[in-house]
């Protein structure tokens, strides 16, 4: 094999805590012969591979993260990473645009797949004796398997590639079929899962790294998509859809009986997600770490200037009149707003809602994700408004900075409470979550809502909602309304995590949910009496934008033209 040379990002091996951890410089190029000639350094490539699975957060400094969210309703995206699909000006010269928001990880992912088989292979044939080499075979099996997960849910049937290549070889990729990308997965979780760990608690010093408990989330993920809408046509579509819903039953099942009692919703939501590293949450079930020397700048991206003494802030992710909306009254625990035949909506009678007081008796969780118009963070009251006549605001208006937001709404999740280090570039170690228990609860919902199981369905969503204190959805709601109110639970309890983008695409939704216009706050203040009069304000027009090839993203042109033929453009793009 030829020699060369690998760049080791460093900033990785500080995301594990471990003993043996090298101290090498950011930047620093290690030959390979020296990687495999040593067991720490080994350990430290390994550690790496863990960067192959994409997250929201971003770890470069002075980079600020690129959230699938703005490629979904969930923001209102007026000219970053994502832009080109809210506009539908997609296509095959464009899409590796969406590389920085972790949509189109072609090319990281096969980056990451050669790395991998480098590391199972000299890791096979090293004569190194090495305490944990079954455990580490099987940590690069199980990450090769979540980085094959992650592209067939962007692409459909991606190339299997068990060889490795040298930087100056001209490689030819081969496509796979959905089936056996799946068949592949799955092999890699059988042979990796005798060889992990059962689990890690949150006090171990190798927490975040894969063990059998995370493989089971996977499979729980995996199998939910497979038998959702999308995806129940392009994989196996001779299966019935009864069989692929009873799968993903089964996984989630798997998961339920295989780890007991180990998982709980977390008592807080809000805290659940603003804890920085180190503070144990037993609804986590497979995390991403950050330490002060290898932070994200989360925070930093989506706060506005009121705090741009500690560097600057842009408020990048204003979130959507649309997801405001969609959160349930509290007292009532029914949903403010009833969509009409014709696509417009109108208040819900029945739930409570006032349109001159949109932020009271909320759903818990609405004021756990964002930060509205008279809300008070870190001691400091949030004011969208403007005056009647245009001349006066209030401090966190984009009229007193353009990098306010201009949907009056900030997200509140992933912010810190207290810890003022939090709010400087890089420096944010508030964990990221791949996996969580309320995740497989809303998978096993849904998939005992496909089987016909309602009453079971409720109980899950219900458990959910117990954690909040919000009314359970009463047994009077089934059918297509359950349907409805399920697709929203997960919209409210997932915000921000990176599910939307995928959940109403497998969901063949898109078509609607993405081809609505995003709205935001106008708030009026009259500088006489201080009352404040509320209505929305259309932020970008997105009716018609929406095409059906986006269900899955397309191969670049240039790596379809560099295959001679060899490789297939995806399903929908061709």
């Amino acid at each position: 094999m030829k020699k060369y040379l690998i760049l080791l990002v460093i900033v990785s091996l500080s995301f594990y805590s471990c003993e043996d951890m090298l101290d090498l410089s950011p930047t620093e190029n290690i030959h390979e012969t020296m990687v495999f000639q040593s067991e720490a350094m080994m350990r430290a490539y390994l550690n790496e591979l863990y960067w192959g699975i994409p997250s929201e957060f971003s770890y470069t400094y002075r980079v600020a993260p690129e959230w699938t969210s703005r490629a979904t309703d969930e923001v209102f995206n007026n000219a970053r990473s994502g832009y080109i699909i809210t506009t539908g000006s997609l296509n095959e010269d464009n899409v590796n645009t969406l590389s920085a928001m972790k949509l189109y990880i072609w090319n990281s992912s096969y980056q990451y797949i050669r790395k991998i088989n480098i590391f199972l292979n000299e890791l096979e044939n090293t004569d190194i004796l090495i305490e944990n080499k079954d455990e580490w075979l099987a940590e690069a099996k199980a990450i090769k398997a979540f980085i094959y997960f992650n592209l067939i849910i962007r692409f459909g049937g991606v190339p299997i590639v068990d060889n490795y290549w040298n930087l100056h070889d001209e490689v030819t990729f081969t496509s796979n079929t959905l089936e056996e990308c799946v068949t592949e997965i799955e092999r890699l979780i059988a042979e990796a899962m005798p060889d992990l760990e059962e689990y890690y608690p949150g006090s171990s010093a190798n927490y975040g790294r894969i063990c059998q408990d995370v493989l089971l989330a996977l499979r729980s993920r995996m199998y939910l998509y497979l038998a959702s809408p999308l995806f129940a046509e392009l994989h196996n579509p001779n299966e019935s859809r009864t069989a692929k819903w009873q799968r993903a039953a089964d996984a989630a099942e798997d998961f339920f009986n295989s780890t007991g009692n180990r998982y709980q919703l977390h008592p807080n939501y809000a805290r659940a997600f603003n804890n920085p590293n180190g503070i144990i949450n037993n609804e986590f079930i497979f995390v991403k770490n950050f330490t002060t020397t290898s932070g994200h700048n989360v925070p930093i991206d989506n706060l506005g200037r009121r705090y741009g003494g500690y560097s600057g802030w842009w408020a990048s992710m204003g979130p959507s009149q649309n997801l405001v909306d969609d959160y349930d009254m509290q007292s009532t625990g029914l949903p403010p707003f009833i969509w009409n035949d014709d696509g417009t909506k109108s208040v819900n009678p029945a739930s409570g809602y006032d349109p001159q007081k949109p932020y009271e008796d909320r759903d818990p969780r609405f004021y756990a994700t964002i930060i509205h118009d008279g809300a008070v963070y870190r001691g400091d009251l949030h004011e969208f408004w403007v005056s009647e006549d245009g001349k006066q605001w209030g401090s966190d208006s984009p009229l007193q900075n353009g990098d306010n937001p201009l949907t009056l709404y900030l997200m509140r999740k992933f912010a810190p409470d207290v810890d003022q280090e939090d709010l400087l570039w890089g420096k944010s170690t508030i964990t990221y979550c791949h996996y969580r228990l309320g995740e497989i609860y809303l998978n096993y919902a849904e998939a005992m809502f496909e089987l016909g199981n309602e009453d079971v369905c409720r109980e899950y969503l219900n458990r959910i909602r117990a954690r909040v204190n919000m009314p359970d959805i009463p047994e009077t709601v089934t059918g297509e309304e359950l349907r409805t109110r399920l697709y929203n639970e997960r919209r409210i309890e997932l915000a921000f995590e990176m599910h939307r983008y995928f959940d109403v695409r497998r969901w063949k939704i898109a078509h609607i949910t993405e081809n609505r216009d995003i709205y935001g706050a106008q708030i009026i203040k009259n500088m006489t009496t201080g009352e404040k009069t509320y209505s929305t304000v259309l932020r970008q027009v997105r009716k018609g934008s929406w095409d059906d090839r986006y269900y899955l993203l397309p191969i670049h042109r240039d790596e379809i033209l560099r295959n001679k033929g060899s490789l297939l453009q995806t399903v929908t793009w061709r």
